[in-house]
């Protein structure tokens, strides 16, 4: 497994998702691991998520919270002709 420090990732993203071809990028900060990079075919294979339709109804994105504001028909106006 690969190694990046968290300002190389930020200074070489493409060199970053280069390397995550080959395997895992497992990203540090301040030595310790912090994040992992890897390809979306090696996190569908681990997840068992196959499309984004998938991934989404996964039970691991599940308890994922959102704070989007209501529209409450602001953008709705009636038609005129």
């Amino acid at each position: 497994m690969q190694t990046m420090t968290s300002r190389e990732f930020s200074q070489d993203t493409s060199g970053a998702k280069r390397k995550a071809l080959n395997g895992p990028v497992v990203i540090t900060d301040r030595g310790a691991p912090s994040h992992v990079l890897m390809t979306w075919a090696t996190y569908t294979g681990l997840s068992g998520c196959g499309n984004i339709a998938d991934a989404l109804a996964c039970p691991e994105t599940s308890d994922v919270e959102s704070d989007t504001p209501r529209l409450d028909g602001i953008f709705l106006k009636p038609t005129e002709f």
